[in-house]
């Protein structure tokens, strides 16, 4: 699941707690909404510390070139 996934977990969890008015037999929305926002978050912030780890540029070697067909004087 993507960053874009993540965030429509939370925008309809985020509607169904605080939007919304339905009443089901059996179920609680609110919680249900709830439930939705917070494994949005925890994808979100995995997405980010995964995102991170493969930012990490390590730094190149320094290569000095030199003109092999000319002597320097």
């Amino acid at each position: 699941m993507g960053i874009g996934g993540c965030i429509a977990l939370i925008a309809v969890g985020a509607i169904l707690t605080f939007a919304t008015d339905w009443h089901m037999a059996g179920v609680n929305l609110d919680l249900v909404g709830l439930i939705m926002m917070a494994v949005g978050v925890i994808g979100v912030a995995a997405y980010v510390s995964i995102f991170k780890r493969r930012r990490v540029v390590e730094p190149m070697p320094v290569v000095e070139e030199r003109d092999r067909h000319y002597p320097r004087i």
